[in-house]
Formats: C-alpha cells, structure tokens, sequence
C-alpha cells in the first residue's frame, strides 16, 4: 500500500509528491506504459540547447541511438536538430531540441535511465548543450 504523497516511480525509487497523482507505471513488452486515473498528469519536456558542438557525426550517432530510449520511454519529437530556430530578445542561434513526454515523471525517468546513461557515452565530449527537464502546465 502506498503512502500518501509518496509514490513510486517508473525507475523504481520513491518520489515525494506535494500532490498525489494517480499513475501507474509498468513495463510491458519493453515499453513504459502509462495508466491515468484522473487528469491531472502534466506532460513532461526535454529542453536541449546545442550550445557547441565539435563533432556533427557524434551527435549523429547519439540522435540514432537516442531513438530507442524515447521510444521505450514513449517520448516524442516535436523540434528535432534540422528544424529551423528563429532567435528573439537574448536568443541564440544553437540547434535546439525538443522531446515530448507523458508526463514529467517520465521524463525525468528517460533521463536517469540506464539505456540513455549508455546513449550518453556516444556523445561522449562532442558536444556542450543546456538540457532542460520542463513539466508542462
């Protein structure tokens, strides 16, 4: 039985909550699927700004291989490194990057995961960015 205001998360530790949200997580088939009781599950972005990058075919291979983890995670690409960016006020031109998630929970599990963890060793030094974990409203 859970706590309220605990729950357990995708990766399987325990995360405080200042609201309980009623979701489950479960590994089925190799995929994160999510069950939502109720409707107040905010979705969860990646936010990652390209700030230099040293070497385009590594972060090539880390695009082929990050494939895999959003899709077992159910992430979603909605601005990918090709699309256009149109800077304003402090912007900088950087390719920037955006992944779509079902929730923040799950986003941040993507991250932490062990499967991204070894996507990462392919970027390796190639790369300096600024990724962001943002819960949407």
């Amino acid at each position: 039985m859970r706590q309220r205001g605990v729950r357990s998360g995708c990766t399987g530790r325990r995360i405080s909550c200042g609201i309980v949200r009623r979701i489950h997580c479960s590994m089925v088939e190799g995929r994160v699927e999510v069950i939502q009781w109720g409707n107040d599950m905010n979705k969860g972005y990646w936010v990652v700004a390209y700030r230099k990058v040293f070497d385009q075919a590594t972060v090539k291979n880390y695009a082929a291989l990050l494939g895999a983890t959003l899709e077992k995670f159910g992430g979603r690409m909605l601005v990918s490194p090709t699309s256009a960016v149109t800077t304003h006020e402090a912007g900088l031109q950087q390719m920037t990057v955006v992944v779509e998630f079902d929730s923040y929970e799950i986003a941040l599990s993507a991250y932490e995961s062990d499967d991204h963890k070894k996507t990462l060793t392919a970027l390796g030094p190639g790369v300096e960015r600024d990724f962001r974990i943002a819960e949407g409203v």
